[in-house]
């Protein structure tokens, strides 16, 4: 038991999966504070596509 634990503690395997982990963490907190930031901007062009493909039915 003493071997596995040891052999546990030693594996390094584990620990890109938790570094990519955090990453992808601090890229979503990015996207989130880059959406909330721009979420003006993106709504008004949202808005200016769906006037004028509504403005273009026939």
């Amino acid at each position: 038991m003493q071997k596995f634990l040891k052999a546990l503690v030693r594996d390094e395997r584990g620990v890109s999966a938790m570094e990519y982990a955090i990453l992808a963490g601090i890229v979503v907190i990015a996207l989130v504070a880059a959406g909330t930031s721009f979420s003006t901007a993106i709504s008004g062009l949202w808005t200016g596509i769906t006037n004028a493909i509504t403005a273009a039915k026939p």
